[in-house]
């Protein structure tokens, strides 16, 4: 058995395969990197996604001998609406940190509808007022749809449970789209997609050689949570990309309110019954180290980080809150702003990218907080992959602000292993995720060292709260 996954990112598309024994091979990847055409803004060319996973899906059938499946995995929430005659896209695409709609979710809060800028809701809405195309003919979607619909040629447009559960327009509990926030956002039901289980056969990639069937979609969290093994109750993870999500598995329903700014997801769906989880985040994560690469210059590389950050044992008293665009959870202060404080004529490039890695690894301990108070109980230890977890400074800076073993995921990015998992499940390859879960390579586990001053780090974030305090009346 091979299966071929697709996993589009927020900066790039990649594609290779996974066998039965678990193993990736066959790796290609391309940039796909969004633009952000003013402050607040997050577009992306929905054409140039769906071309590279086109393009890297082939090359990866070619280089395997052909495939039995495949498997996708998307970035969640980002939004692309597209003319179901033409084929093509409706304006940009939205990405998931896109906050052009603030204003229009804290208008919609005030009259009982609950939704965040991070979501699709109001992304939609706002795109659809960028078109005068008929109503009849649009189609909306997720990542994840987009890529399904050009993989299928138009024969299919789809989503699966996670990532629907996301958009903040779909009832989980009914198991459908909500009918009154469509109507209350515009939004023609006729332009949403089929909301299918996470994996089993549900649509075929006619752009692929062979074309084979597709037999896992899922969010890319989602996928990572299957990716480091999270298959049981209470097992959690943090993946550290762009953003950091923390995601935990849950044997119940999570209330639909929940504490310290988490919120419910379904961790997957087989034969319509979702399994759920319970999710916190932080905006940026990665980003903070390409803040230092990019946008100071103190680095040449992100690999760099820990070699520079390496030159020095401790921050000497520079402390960094990477709100570079906002909080996440526990608070959602989308007006929040990046602050370095504490340094001194004696503070050098190495205390500054050191203060950066642990800033990071404090949000994550702060993530870790938000989780526990949102499932009234305690995370014994935490899982991580993304590129972040392939830096040992910041892993044990981690380790020791949540104070408890952290396993780092032999597959970097867990989040294209996951799919393959489930699409692996999906086409009969294994017959549980237990099973799947089990051809996973075993993590590294780092313990804490040293304890960590929290409460310097709590002060230095609510400093950086609120710089932005009438971001909800800037015309975005």
């Amino acid at each position: 058995m091979t299966i071929a996954v697709i996993d589009v990112g927020t900066s790039s598309v990649r594609a290779l395969a996974v066998g039965d024994d678990g193993t990736t091979v066959h790796e290609v990847r391309a940039s796909t990197l969004p633009t952000s055409p003013a402050p607040g803004l997050v577009e992306f060319d929905p054409v140039e996604i769906a071309t590279a996973a086109i393009d890297l899906a082939r090359q990866v059938v070619r280089k395997a001998g052909g495939v039995d499946a495949i498997g996708i995995a998307t970035q969640r929430a980002s939004t692309v609406i597209w003319d179901v005659e033409t084929g093509d896209p409706v304006g940009p695409g939205l990405g998931w940190q896109d906050l052009r709609t603030v204003g229009r979710c804290l208008e919609l809060r005030a009259n009982g509808l609950s939704v965040a800028p991070n979501m699709t809701a109001t992304k939609a809405e706002w795109l659809l007022t960028q078109t005068d195309i008929p109503s009849d003919r649009i189609r909306l979607g997720t990542v994840d749809s987009w890529v399904v619909w050009t993989l299928s040629g138009g024969a299919h447009h789809l989503t699966d449970a996670t990532n629907a559960a996301i958009t903040g327009l779909y009832d989980v509990s009914a198991g459908g789209w909500d009918d009154d926030v469509l109507e209350r956002l515009g939004i023609p039901p006729t332009a949403m997609p089929t909301v299918v289980d996470t994996f089993g056969s549900v649509g075929v990639a006619h752009a692929v050689p062979g074309s084979p069937p597709i037999t896992a979609i899922a969010g890319d969290q989602q996928a990572s949570l299957v990716g480091q093994g999270c298959v049981n109750p209470g097992d959690a993870k943090i993946t550290f990309g762009t953003g950091a999500m923390l995601d935990v598995c849950l044997d119940r329903p999570p209330p639909a309110t929940t504490p310290a700014g988490t919120f419910p997801i379904v961790a997957w769906q087989r034969d319509g019954q979702p399994t759920y989880g319970l999710e916190a985040l932080m905006l940026a994560a990665g980003t903070a180290v390409e803040w230092l690469r990019d946008g100071l210059g103190i680095i040449e590389t992100s690999e760099d980080s820990a070699v520079v950050a390496a030159q020095v044992d401790d921050t000497d008293g520079v402390t960094f809150v990477p709100s570079l665009s906002g909080t996440g959870s526990p608070d959602w202060d989308h007006g929040a702003r990046g602050l370095l404080i504490g340094a001194t004529r004696g503070t050098t490039r190495a205390h500054v990218v050191r203060a950066v890695l642990e800033g990071v690894a404090h949000r994550g301990a702060d993530l870790a907080d938000a989780a526990e108070a949102g499932i009234g109980g305690s995370i014994d230890r935490l899982r991580v992959d993304g590129g972040m977890s392939t830096n040992p400074v910041f892993v044990q800076a981690l380790a020791d602000a949540v104070g408890r073993p952290i396993d780092v995921s032999a597959e970097r990015e867990a989040t294209a292993l996951g799919a393959g998992l489930l699409a692996g499940v999906g086409h009969g390859t294994w017959p549980d995720l237990a099973t799947a879960v089990s051809t996973r390579p075993a993590p590294t586990t780092v313990e804490p060292r040293r304890e960590t001053d929290r409460a310097r780090f709590g002060e230095a974030r609510a400093r950086a709260a609120g710089w932005i305090p009438a971001l909800s009346d800037l015309d975005l």
